[in-house]
């Protein structure tokens, strides 16, 4: 599957997906997984970035809060449709832009430091759009991105439960197996079943690398390694969203910052 093939999917998803997470049903992101990404996040205030992979533009215009000067990147048009009305309603001075990962429309050095908030892991390419970020970075510049764990995120991933019906562990297999460009099918699990019946599921391309591959093509296009993470939700925001229970078991993202 080539990147088109990727955003025409992406495309499709769009309309459901941003009816879904502007009513909240994207509970790990609300809850865990943007929280901690802003948490490691340095100082941006007067800086240039890209948010690549946008979407509907909900982590670009928080970092447009912060005081960046944004501009978001996402192959798929029907998302930025979404990010430019949210734009237009509360003005943040945030330019959206399609294209590809694969071949980022910009002049070398153009910015001083790119985000990407779970894209990359749905991008085939890999290297190159690592590559790409590197090129599009300032000297000095970082990429800050979130993917999901390639540790716990394998071909075969089940829950275990304990007799009470309690997950107390996952098991994992296929961590070595490749996948490349195969298509799951899924909704948020915290939507009700008459919400979810209103929309397809969504159809969602893997590209899968273990945590070596990953790291070794950060280095190898010329990144060095800063700051990792692994997000866990404490005992306040389980009370507060009880569906996030189950990311104290293992730990299901990856934040990753390296530096140009």
């Amino acid at each position: 599957m080539d990147h088109l093939q990727t955003g025409k999917l992406w495309n499709d998803n769009a309309e459901a997906w941003t009816v879904m997470v502007r009513a909240g049903y994207d509970i790990y992101r609300d809850g865990l997984n943007t929280p901690a990404f802003m948490a490691m996040l340095p100082e941006i205030d007067g800086l240039t970035g890209l948010d690549i992979g946008c979407g509907e533009g909900h982590n670009t215009r928080l970092l447009a809060r912060r005081g960046a000067a944004m501009t978001g990147l996402d192959i798929a048009g029907r998302f930025l449709l979404h990010a430019r009305r949210a734009e237009m309603a509360e003005p943040l001075d945030i330019r959206f832009v399609q294209g590809s990962g694969l071949a980022l429309p910009f002049p070398a050095g153009a910015f001083d430091f790119i985000t990407a908030f779970m894209s990359l892991m749905d991008m085939p390419k890999t290297p190159r759009v690592l590559a790409e970020a590197h090129r599009v970075l300032k000297p000095g510049g970082f990429l800050q991105c979130s993917i999901t764990h390639p540790c716990t995120d394998t071909p075969i991933r089940r829950k275990v439960k304990n007799k009470q019906g309690e997950d107390i562990a996952i098991e994992l297999g296929g961590y070595f197996r490749r996948v490349e460009g195969e298509v799951e099918e899924w909704s948020f699990g915290s939507a009700p079943p008459e919400v979810r019946s209103r929309w397809p599921a969504f159809k969602v391309p893997r590209y899968t690398h273990t945590l070596a591959n990953w790291l070794n093509m950060l280095i190898d296009v010329g990144f060095t390694i800063e700051r990792l993470n692994e997000p866990a939700p404490d005992d306040d925001v389980t009370k507060q969203r009880p569906g996030l229970a189950d990311a104290h078991i293992m730990p299901y993202f990856l934040h990753i910052r390296v530096r140009k």
